[in-house]
């Protein structure tokens, strides 16, 4: 389908080891990519491989700190002599901090900005080039729908994501004419460990259901009342990476179940 053209691609998925980017990794190895899946977590990335691997992908992995720059510049060189230059970039590691800004530790703030957004950046950065000299690249950025509207006690992340967005809109204009297109795919909230953990925490702290808790408060603003799949995620990824979107650059793809449109 959409993905047809990857055979043999080299994808570079950042944040691979669970959740989005492990489902973005199994949509673009199913379609012929050479993944390779980038984390900090080593024991996830190695369960990570092992799984696509298991059913006919071609996997590999790179421990890396996406908030060091000595680290990203390993991950380029590794990923060069390993791969080959990249095609697909997916920039998607993330954290999350709740603090109120009054109480939102410096050192935090800074460890998120650096991971999200200077990591994202530099990723671009050490990437971009190889794919230039190809002719041909795509560089997604898995942002969310806070790079649109903002929550309480997520400054960093707010501040990050919407930084993101403007990383995707300059980084499209500078390649455009280098056969590169740069989008964004910003989802409201889905199915990942980590957002099961925080409907499993939410339902203690209120004593309801966890479904009560999907539908009232984390979905409250989101007419569609479903949290969306990671593998959601991956098919737009693989429609980014396909001959019907090459035209389709510097968009921010929003995917929020309706939350946004008024």
């Amino acid at each position: 389908m959409f993905g047809s053209d990857l055979k043999d691609k080299v994808a570079v998925i950042t944040g691979a080891a669970s959740g989005i980017g492990l489902a973005v990794a199994k949509c673009l190895a199913a379609e012929g990519a050479k993944t390779c899946l980038v984390d900090i977590q080593e024991d996830a990335l190695e369960k990570a491989v092992e799984e696509i691997n298991d059913s006919g992908g071609k996997a590999g992995s790179i421990r890396a700190d996406l908030g060091l720059e000595s680290d990203i510049e390993s991950l380029k060189r590794r990923v060069d002599e390993g791969y080959g230059a990249a095609d697909i970039l997916i920039n998607n590691a993330g954290l999350q901090i709740v603090s109120s800004i009054e109480e939102f530790p410096v050192d935090q703030w800074d460890r998120l900005i650096n991971v999200m957004l200077r990591g994202a950046f530099l990723c671009t950065q050490n990437f971009m080039p190889g794919m230039a000299e190809k002719g041909w690249g795509r560089i997604i950025n898995i942002a969310s729908i806070h790079s649109i509207v903002a929550s309480p006690f997520k400054s960093a992340y707010v501040s990050a994501k919407h930084g993101l967005i403007g990383l995707t809109k300059t980084a499209a204009l500078e390649a455009a004419e280098k056969g590169i297109t740069v989008n964004a795919i910003s989802p409201a909230y889905v199915r990942t460990p980590l957002v099961e953990r925080q409907i499993e925490s939410q339902a203690k702290l209120h004593s309801i259901p966890e479904e009560q808790v999907v539908k009232d408060i984390m979905l409250k603003p989101m007419p569609q009342k479903e949290l969306i799949e990671p593998e959601e995620i991956g098919e737009t990824v693989l429609f980014l990476c396909s001959p019907a979107a090459r035209h389709i650059n510097g968009h921010n793809l929003v995917i929020d179940g309706g939350w946004t449109i008024t």
